[in-house]
């Protein structure tokens, strides 16, 4: 096949690409560059320079052919646009999720010509065709399985991926690339969404929306317990960063009309239960929706899955009751539905019951 593969410069896609080159398929690798230097100048440099310099180095030993794609402006738009609004609006937002949709296999996807059967990226996730339907499928290592942040692709989209190392184990990925020499081999792996390379998420935000300070409230008497830089700091569940003493204290809600955050000592206590949602904007995989209504779900990438319910609503909504609490459910995150290993898609939190 001929199969365009996107290279980050760390040692995920840089096995996935000698893996495709050993099965002898015709490659292309491309960097995807979506630092923004000018409107980010004032946040210091981006590693992107030597992620390019890794993925040249790979590029030129297994001599494939390296373009460099730059979708600056489109991810902009894209995908900080929509992250930003969701913070100013209190929301919890995975840019992750849409930079795959939207630019990886969105805007990339009209960037390549239709010459290019696949699109192979080093995401660990594995995808299978029945009846010519693409499915995707966790990947054997739990910790490090993306199918979390694939969930909002379209069948079509899902249709030319192809992820050559989804099948492996971390280990197993680190010591392939020490057995092929690949000059990423001892790379460490990268942390953070995807734009802000290793800049903290706060700082980019406060760039952004600035400061606004607002009172800490207690969530159970409303008693004013301190003062915050602005709610769009603070996520539903997160424990860091109140700076109350007399904890550990828990964002319990928040009030984005009049900038409070209510915060709880009692988060966790047996009486405030948080096992119901409601989600909209659903992206089913396969292009049809579950006949089951028992499933599997994921409220943020890792590990985690709760056995839940989906009962449909008005407007193609769903409310979805788990089996068991979950403190960090937060407007705007990605709820993930699972059938066992199979990924079936996903919805955008709208509110909490």
């Amino acid at each position: 096949m001929k199969i365009a593969v996107l290279v980050s410069g760390g040692v995920d896609s840089s096995v996935a690409l000698k893996l495709l080159k050993e099965q002898g398929h015709e490659l292309v690798a491309f960097y995807i560059k979506i630092w923004l230097e000018e409107e980010l100048s004032y946040l210091g440099d981006c590693p992107w320079e030597q992620d390019l310099e890794f993925v040249r180095a790979v590029c030129e030993q297994e001599s494939v052919p390296l373009q460099v794609v730059s979708l600056q402006k489109e991810y902009w738009d894209q995908v900080v646009a929509y992250t930003v609004s969701e913070v100013k609006a209190g929301r919890t937002p995975n840019p992750d999720v849409l930079c795959n949709q939207r630019i990886k296999f969105g805007m990339f996807l009209n960037h390549i010509d239709d010459s290019f059967d696949k699109i192979a990226t080093g995401h660990y996730a594995q995808v299978t065709t029945i009846d010519g339907i693409a499915q995707l499928h966790i990947a054997p290592d739990d910790i490090k399985d993306q199918t979390y942040f694939l969930s909002y692709l379209s069948q079509k989209q899902l249709q030319r991926a192809l992820f050559p190392i989804g099948d492996l184990n971390k280990s197993e990925v680190r010591q392939l690339a020490q057995d092929f020499k690949l000059p990423t081999a001892q790379r460490k792996d990268s942390q953070g969404i995807c734009f802000l390379g290793k800049l903290k998420f706060s700082d980019f935000i406060k760039t952004q929306i600035g400061e606004n300070p607002g009172e800490m409230r207690e969530y159970e008497t409303g008693k004013k317990l301190g003062t915050h830089k602005g709610f769009w700091f603070h996520t539903i569940g997160q424990r860091q960063g109140s700076g109350l003493s007399g904890g550990p204290w828990y964002v319990a809600a928040k009030d984005p009309e009049k900038n409070i955050v209510y915060m709880s000592r009692n988060y966790y206590s047996p009486e405030k239960e948080r096992n119901q949602f409601v989600i909209t904007n659903l992206n089913w995989l396969t292009g049809n929706q579950p006949v089951k209504k028992e499933l599997m779900v994921k409220l943020r990438h890792g590990k985690n899955m709760h056995a839940c319910t989906l009962q449909p609503m008005q407007n193609g909504a769903f409310q979805v009751t788990l089996t068991v609490n979950d403190q960090g459910i937060a407007p705007g995150q990605f709820a993930v539905f699972y059938d066992g290993t199979h990924c079936l898609g996903a919805g955008v939190i709208n509110k909490h019951q």
